[in-house]
């Protein structure tokens, strides 16, 4: 359970969210270090830097529970913006998110990928199929269960596993993975743009590019009704701008397409980056949630 005194913090950070997004943002992460830091990670075995392609940032981590044996596998794509970002942005982050599943029993795997403006759409989504078609083929002497893979994405990671799973580009499709179960998507850009409101307006138009008569049709919400598998929604009360209702209208696009709502999460009193900075510690809803629909899925 979070304690009292970090929920009103996250709330007073979260009234000034939108404001100044980077500082808000840093100052999340460093009101997190300290719990991390102090969070169990015994009988986790990390295994690092494994190359699933020949880019140096074409890289992964592996995180694996003691007794692991065909155990699903939660794989996990990262946020930036487009244009940065690292599967370990600090000490504990994203690596607290793997530990947290290894933890419950999954075997975990941290991704990271290419960046624009040097990897342009759609690098983001084709490096996320050759990781996963990595796990596919790799993943058993690990503990890991090559059939059951859940891809797990966090803002702009979030993107490029929607598209991954969506887009019916000719070179996202050609490296569509076997073994794929299901897809979480938190706090995920799931329509693309380049608004005045938008603070990461320069990292779209590096990954995109700058011709906005294209976002539509590289926008995931647009490619929803294509979905084909289980996918959950996590979004923060505490949001960048829009993302809270682009996640809505992507719940919304794929329900109309199935004739049933998929799983959305309204996580309150978490912002955009605590809302991956919390796994690992006292709080556990969301990671519980998470559980609970891959089980299902």
């Amino acid at each position: 359970m979070r304690p009292a005194w970090l929920t009103a913090r996250l709330r007073e950070i979260g009234a000034r969210w939108q404001q100044d997004i980077r500082a808000a943002s840093d100052e999340t992460k460093a009101l997190y270090a300290p719990l991390l830091a102090a969070a169990p990670r015994d009988g986790v075995r990390v295994i690092r830097d494994i190359a699933y392609g020949t880019h140096a940032r074409q890289v992964l981590d592996i995180y694996a529970p003691a007794a692991a044996g065909r155990a699903p596998v939660i794989a996990f794509l990262h946020g930036g913006a487009f244009v940065r970002g690292a599967k370990d942005i600090n000490d504990a982050m994203y690596g607290n998110v793997l530990t947290w599943f290894a933890r419950q029993g999954f075997v975990g795997v941290n991704i990271e990928y290419r960046l624009a403006p040097g990897a342009r759409h759609p690098a983001g989504a084709i490096d996320a199929g050759l990781a996963c078609r990595w796990i596919a083929s790799h993943i058993a002497p690990f503990g890991g269960n090559p059939t059951n893979i859940a891809l797990v994405g966090h803002s702009a990671g979030g993107t490029h596993a929607a598209a991954l799973a969506s887009d019916p580009d000719a070179s996202i499709r050609a490296v569509e993975p076997a073994g794929l179960r299901c897809l979480v998507l938190i706090s995920a850009r799931l329509r693309v743009d380049a608004l005045a409101e938008n603070p990461n307006a320069e990292g779209v138009r590096a990954y995109f590019g700058d011709d906005t008569d294209r976002y539509a049709a590289r926008s995931p919400v647009m490619h929803a009704a294509r979905l084909g598998l289980p996918v959950l929604i996590v979004n923060a009360q505490y949001e960048n701008p829009l993302l809270d209702l682009y996640g809505l209208e992507f719940a919304l696009a794929v329900g109309r397409s199935r004739q049933a709502a998929p799983m959305h999460v309204a996580l309150a009193d978490h912002n955009h980056m605590s809302i991956v900075a919390h796994f690992n510690t006292p709080e556990q809803a969301l990671g519980e949630a998470i559980v609970a629909f891959v089980e299902r899925a």
